[in-house]
């Protein structure tokens, strides 16, 4: 008997959530941090989507947010020509990084020490946070607007799509492009997983996984509808796609098979992210609201309380997980 999929709901945006992260897993459990045109991104508790707090000072629409692994920091990426980069902890803005067009994408390396950069100028920057008065490190070659930078091959080397229709890998030393993947569609998002040296590329209605280190193709799988994101899963079983028809997919990574989806949102589905331990997966919408689905429907974790049927017993055994179809986080 397939399960009922019941996503918690997480509301307190007023326009669409156009970008999530997760940090990895701390001492207190794992978070989220979502960007929003509203220009207010908002970090929450990552198992159960329970409102932390909201980063205050942007002036525009926020396109990019992440947190560094232990979520000591978070970093966002706005429409206002500036990144920030914040304590995640009190809340309180660290910095203010000046650029001349909006910023699209923030990355932290793992040592949070320095903040890779870029968006609508074409330009790749990055940032000593030790020494942010020093200008940072400038690397040129897009002739589009960056979607996405992400430090990869521990912080040796970077990737970048852009709208020009193209995936680039460059050195982090050399600053010199290494490889660049042209595609016949603008590039709609990016993940990238160290375990395993894969990135995972959408363009159209695939989903692309290539190698890495060498940009060289694992495996290309077509969905149905226009996909905005993809993620995959941290053990490589499955990965989870969304986009344009307001639908979660969820496929089965080894034989592409679609495993299963899901009507949640009540627009586009702009990212979607698993969360490090794999139990769930968020996505943020046109719709204003972030959803936290389960990766295994039917398990006891976070807010899910399941019954199991014996419990039951066998006259109520249709009564499984017996849940109200939304809850609010």
């Amino acid at each position: 008997m397939a399960m009922r999929q019941t996503p918690l709901t997480c509301s307190g945006h007023t326009r669409p959530v156009v970008d999530l992260a997760f940090s990895g897993i701390a001492s207190t459990g794992y978070f989220l941090i979502s960007a929003c045109k509203d220009g207010k991104p908002m970090l929450r508790n990552g198992d159960t989507g329970d409102w932390i707090g909201t980063f205050l000072g942007h002036k525009g629409a926020v396109w990019g947010a992440t947190l560094n692994t232990d979520a000591t920091k978070a970093a966002t990426a706005a429409a206002d020509f500036t990144a920030k980069v914040w304590d995640a902890v009190s809340g309180d803005e660290v910095l203010t990084l000046a650029h001349k067009h909006i910023v699209k994408s923030v990355n932290f390396t793992k040592d949070s020490n320095n903040l890779l950069t870029a968006g609508n100028d074409k330009l790749l920057r990055i940032y000593d946070l030790s020494c942010p008065e020093e200008a940072p490190q400038e690397i040129a070659g897009h002739t589009s607007a960056i979607k996405k930078a992400l430090w990869c091959n521990d912080d040796k080397q970077i990737l970048s799509a852009a709208d020009d229709k193209t995936v680039r890998l460059w050195d982090r030393t050399s600053m010199e492009v290494v490889k660049t993947l042209t595609f016949d569609s603008s590039v709609s998002s990016m993940e990238y997983m160290a375990d395993g040296e894969i990135v995972v590329i959408t363009y159209g209605k695939t989903i692309a996984f290539y190698n890495a280190l060498s940009l060289d193709p694992i495996k290309n799988v077509e969905a149905s509808a226009s996909i905005n994101s993809a993620s995959l899963h941290p053990d490589k079983e499955f990965f989870v796609a969304a986009g344009e028809d307001f639908k979660l997919y969820k496929f089965d990574y080894s034989s592409q098979e679609e495993l299963e989806s899901y009507k949640g949102h009540f627009g586009p589905v702009h990212c979607v992210r698993f969360s490090p331990d794999g139990e769930l997966y968020a996505s943020g919408s046109e719709d204003g609201t972030l959803r936290l689905w389960q990766t295994a429907v039917g398990k006891t974790y976070g807010l899910w309380k399941c019954v199991l049927p014996e419990e039951l017993g066998a006259e109520n055994s249709e009564q499984l997980c017996p849940q109200v179809p939304e809850i609010k986080a």
